[in-house]
């Protein structure tokens, strides 16, 4: 009841046609009623009157009744699906809305099959309940109700005969609701369980094959498949029982009625046509609650899918706009910030107002997962404008987390983090992450144009930024060669290009955004010798202004930094210049001397 309520608001807007599809109901179960009393005063009137004359009649006012039916069984199913199509759209949207505001932590936790299953499966089965299993349960639900009201109008005593078996009736309908949604919350799960394993092993198709693991990716998903199976099956043996020993009881109680009806027609109690029109009426139950069945079948499995629905809409957006927060540009305008710009950088943007200056501070931070370890512990620093920072670590040390910090990916669970003096938690997210620009260790490209994708972060650029962007990138002529240049669509994932093609447009995306801090995470580990060092001079001119911080394996990216930072155990174990840290007995110096110094001086 708790789900209906919840699911109610989405009905409010299309309440009008929610009446009108309610109304076609209810006459449509009223006419219902109206077949067989037409058929009770022909068949008296014919049988006990010789009045022939009105059998043609009588049948064309069946077809007629039939007819009016028809039509307002159209626009009831209409109408509802208008409205239960508004409801699907809506819902998913919600469900999608939800999906881009819930933050990294929640990615790092959630597998991509299962939330698609969520967002199409689950949907789905919640469009089919709102809208023709609702119409279909409506419908069977009143004709139940009209055609037991006539019954009782007509002859009391054999109403109660054909009714006995209604207490059973009602025990089964519970009884199969209980099991029936039990069995298709299971089969909704094992349907997230299954396209979890698909999307993975689509996802990691090279690397199957790369491994000739396809039979055991096979083996593996047919598991999967033997379980959603098993649990469908379950849940068509529930319904299917419970749907046979309803049409049973109906059954049972048609038989009572011609034993107990025929007996009170030969007394003459009642009429033949009485008895032929509860026959009808007879009839006319078994067919609603049959269906009624199957429609309480759907909504016990939309109810199972609403409740994962609703358990990911209730999931909370751990990094959110705190109440009250401001645009990060207007604060730092406000306050006029201590932090001076880079050298040769003008401190205020086009319209005088003061710019982002890109003073990144750490004061005591820590962080650590959900129930994980420590993963930052203590750092502070305090990065000036115009700064290029690198850092530095073993695998697991904390570098990228550090980064992430920044644009508020994750917030610190001690300490805080700032930009020219304001604390990120202070400032709407969208107005923060303006001011930074990522190139981020995975490139991800969507199946979009070339222009499209280097654009992303900023869709109003002009096609001389791109283009300036991407000669930046060293990507420029690449494009050109293309049939399509910048209208080229990449594939999926951006199928068909190189790891370092790949990288370098991620790079033009993010220079585009000319963001006064730039984070680089291993910005240049997929590309070649030659390569690095072309898209490294590009780096150089357009780091000059901006407060940089660089993740990279390689010493020759971080040579030229102001300052290196050396991560072990999430803590800045050093810091210094290249040519501080050389000097001293640690970590660098081991990584400069595997790297950089000649091998015999090694050995």
């Amino acid at each position: 009841m708790q789900i209906l309520k919840r699911l109610w608001p989405l009905y409010r807007p299309g309440l009008p046609l929610v009446v009108l599809s309610l109304t076609q109901i209810a006459l449509v179960s009223l006419l219902g009623t109206a077949q067989p009393q037409i058929i009770r005063f022909v068949t008296d009137l014919v049988l006990e009157n010789g009045e022939w004359q009105y059998l043609v009649p009588g049948a064309l006012a069946v077809i007629a009744v039939a007819v009016v039916q028809g039509g307002l069984r159209f626009g009831q199913r209409y109408t509802m699906e208008i409205v239960s199509t508004r409801v699907v759209a809506q819902l998913r949207a919600q469900v999608y809305s939800h999906l881009q505001r819930l933050s990294w932590a929640f990615y790092d936790r959630a597998q991509t099959g299962e939330l698609m299953s969520r967002v199409t499966a689950d949907v789905d089965a919640v469009r089919m309940a709102a809208g023709m299993a609702l119409v279909n349960g409506l419908t069977h639900l009143g004709t139940i109700v009209a055609v037991v009201v006539a019954m009782f109008l007509m002859d009391w005593r054999l109403a109660i005969v054909s009714l006995l078996f209604l207490p059973l009736l009602v025990h089964a309908i519970a009884r199969f609701q209980a099991g029936s949604r039990a069995a298709w919350s299971d089969v909704q799960a094992r349907t997230a369980e299954l396209s979890a394993s698909l999307q993975e092993n689509i996802a990691g198709v090279r690397v199957v094959k790369a491994f000739a693991r396809e039979e055991g990716e096979i083996a593996r998903f047919r598991t999967a498949n033997d379980a959603f199976q098993a649990a469908n099956l379950r849940a068509i043996r529930v319904s299917a029982f419970w749907t046979n020993y309803m049409n049973f009881l109906t059954a049972v109680g048609a038989v009572a009625v011609l034993w107990y009806g025929g007996r009170r027609a030969m007394t003459g109690a009642i009429s033949v046509g009485t008895l032929v029109a509860f026959n009808a009426y007879v009839t006319q139950l078994a067919g609603p609650v049959r269906m009624l069945g199957m429609a309480i079948s759907h909504f016990t499995r939309a109810a199972a899918s609403l409740q994962r629905i609703y358990a990911l809409l209730d999931t909370p957006v751990e990094v959110a706009d705190r109440p009250g927060a401001r645009d990060l540009e207007a604060v730092v305008a406000e306050q006029g910030t201590t932090a001076a710009a880079p050298d040769g950088a003008d401190p205020a943007g086009g319209d005088g107002t003061r710019r982002v200056a890109g003073r990144v501070t750490f004061e005591d931070v820590s962080f650590r997962y959900p129930g994980g370890e420590a993963v930052l512990q203590d750092i502070h620093l305090d990065v000036a404008p115009g700064m290029k920072v690198a850092v530095l670590g073993l695998t697991g040390s904390g570098k990228s987390t550090l980064l992430h910090l920044i644009p508020r990916f994750y917030d610190p669970t001690a300490g805080r983090v700032l930009i020219d003096g304001v604390d990120v938690r202070d400032v709407t997210l969208a107005s923060l992450r303006r001011q930074i620009a990522i190139v981020p260790q995975e490139t991800f490209l969507f199946s979009a144009t070339l222009r499209e994708n280097i654009a992303y972060g900023r869709p109003d650029a002009t096609q001389e930024e791109i283009e300036a962007a991407a000669r930046a990138a060293q990507i420029h002529d690449f494009i050109l060669s293309l049939p399509q240049g910048y209208d080229t669509v990449v594939g999926e994932r951006g199928v068909g290009l190189s790891g370092g093609q790949k990288q370098r447009i991620a790079i033009a995306r993010a220079l585009l955004t000319d963001a006064p801090i730039l984070l680089l995470d291993e910005s240049t580990s997929a590309v070649d010798v030659a390569t690095e060092r072309h898209i490294q001079k590009a780096l150089d001119r357009l780091m000059s202004g901006r407060t940089t911080f660089i993740i990279a394996s390689r010493l020759s990216t971080v040579m030229k930094a102001d300052l290196v930072l050396v991560l072990e155990d999430g803590r800045i174990a050093a810091r210094g210049t290249h040519e501080e840290l050389i000097r001293r007995d640690g970590l660098y110096r081991r990584i400069y001397e595997l790297q950089l110094r000649p091998v015999e001086e090694v050995v």
